[in-house]
């Protein structure tokens, strides 16, 4: 029988060239001009999954984009693994900073990618990590090395909320049943080494929009005579911090989970290069709440950002003009304990109780999900843990994400469910920016992995 490792090494071409040809699809779900690319992107994950060996595969239905399943049963009795991923993309905007087209992938090489990364919008989140998956699981079927049962429950609409997912769960417990959920969906600190997130944030995204005259005014006759929405909404954001960056809604911190000093100390073991993190970003140093370290400031402390604010005339050349609208998006990334809609509800009366005379804020939630921390001494944190050991040859380290998967919470809640998040990206792989990658080691190197994960884990289980 053939080891992952090798069948890698023969069907390394192959690999990627099937990879490519599903990150040539731009299935954008939050755009609905691409409702049609993101159909057919379920239905070459559905045909993926059939070729690799699942003996049912279905395209769900779904009150948004379908959900496709499929499972490998080999004994009832046996553990069964639930895997996890998606298949939608973030828009690729602003297209003109990408040096190649997002939906033309191409592999160049890099400083930390010396075999290549393939650079397109999905690479590493989600369709390559997602996809290691599929292979592996292709790999264990050929090799008849397929340890325990296995479920595949890939979605299209992670990067808009999940909100049909949740639906989804909720309808089908008994079909989605299983020992633990497996996602690949997270990063890991280096090619070098390994790491398993066991900590991610919530979150809470919402609109805000400020409206004040009833048209958009000649900013020369009533500049100064009524409020500016523009003016008015910056102050509003600006207000949102205070003087050491500590979030200002009231009772934003009540529930957030104070980390000891030796829990702080162990997260500091951590390799980090301060230096290394701001030449990478070309930054001349870091900004964040006062008493916190960067690494804990983007994983155990809450945050409050705009992710997009815009209004008035914005073409080329002038328009004096005082606009009648102004709007900004927001998310707050959470902590465990701090409940997303709790926070939606805080923001929101805080927000709108802020605004001065003369104009009016509605504040429009879109979408949010609860913060997750997973054990380390459980029995899929441990698999995982050995697989990355023999295939990287050290040890991984537990670390906490400042990222949200919304759905991990709900997992727990509705399926009785731990996840085990086998990330293979890393922090520079520039998902959700121009030009997102994912190193050619790095998606093979998950294939190779994610098999040990079935044979130690089932054998933990007995």
């Amino acid at each position: 029988m053939k080891d992952s490792k090798q069948f890698v090494q023969e069907n390394k071409q192959r690999l990627l060239d099937e990879l490519i040809e599903l990150l040539k699809k731009p299935s954008i779900s939050a755009d609905s001009a691409y409702s049609q690319d993101v159909i057919n992107t379920a239905e070459a994950v559905k045909e993926s999954l059939e070729k690799a060996g699942c003996d049912i595969v279905e395209l769900c239905e779904t009150p948004g984009y379908p959900i496709v399943y499929g499972e490998k049963i080999i004994d009832p009795a046996l553990p069964t693994v639930l895997v996890y991923g998606h298949y939608d993309v973030q828009p690729a905007d602003p297209i003109e900073l990408w040096t190649s087209p997002p939906f033309e992938p191409v592999i160049k090489t890099t400083d930390l990618h010396p075999d290549g990364a393939i650079f397109a919008r999905g690479a590493c989140d989600d369709k390559g990590q997602m996809y290691m998956h599929v292979k592996a699981f292709e790999y264990m079927i050929a090799n008849d090395a397929l340890p325990c049962n296995v479920k595949f429950m890939i979605e299209g609409e992670e990067e808009v909320g999940s909100v049909s997912l949740g639906w989804f769960v909720k309808r089908n417990q008994e079909k989605l049943k299983n020992d633990v959920i497996l996602i690949s969906d997270t990063g890991m600190i280096s090619n070098e080494q390994p790491s398993i997130t066991t900590g991610l944030r919530g979150l809470s995204y919402v609109e805000v929009e400020v409206t004040g005259p009833n048209r958009d005014l000649h900013s020369g006759l009533y500049g100064g005579a009524v409020a500016n929405p523009i003016n008015v909404l910056t102050k509003m954001i600006a207000s949102l911090h205070d003087e050491n960056n500590h979030i200002t809604v009231p009772g934003f911190y009540d529930k957030v989970e104070e980390l000891s000093r030796e829990e702080r100390d162990e997260m500091a073991k951590r390799p980090f290069s301060l230096e290394d993190y701001k030449q990478k970003l070309d930054i001349d140093d870091v900004y964040g709440e006062a008493g916190y370290t960067t690494n804990e400031r983007n994983s155990i402390r809450p945050t409050l950002d705009v992710n997009g604010i815009w209004g008035g005339y914005t073409g080329e050349g002038a328009k004096t003009v005082i606009a009648s609208k102004a709007f900004a998006k927001i998310s707050m990334r959470l902590v465990p304990n701090q409940d997303w809609e709790e926070i939606t509800e805080l923001f929101k009366k805080h927000f709108e109780s802020i605004a001065p005379a003369g104009v009016r804020v509605e504040v429009k939630p879109h979408h949010g999900g609860q913060g997750y921390v997973t054990p380390i001494d459980s029995i899929g944190y441990q698999a995982a843990a050995k697989a990355y050991t023999d295939t990287f040859g050290v040890a991984p380290i537990p670390v906490r994400s400042g990222g949200s998967i919304p759905i991990v919470a709900l997992f727990e809640e509705e399926l009785g469910s731990k996840s085990v998040m086998m990330g293979f990206g890393l922090d520079t792989d520039a998902i959700h920016s121009p030009n997102e990658h994912f190193g050619v080691f790095n998606y093979l190197k998950g294939i190779e992995t994610i098999p040990l994960f079935y044979k130690y884990y089932t054998e933990m289980m007995k």
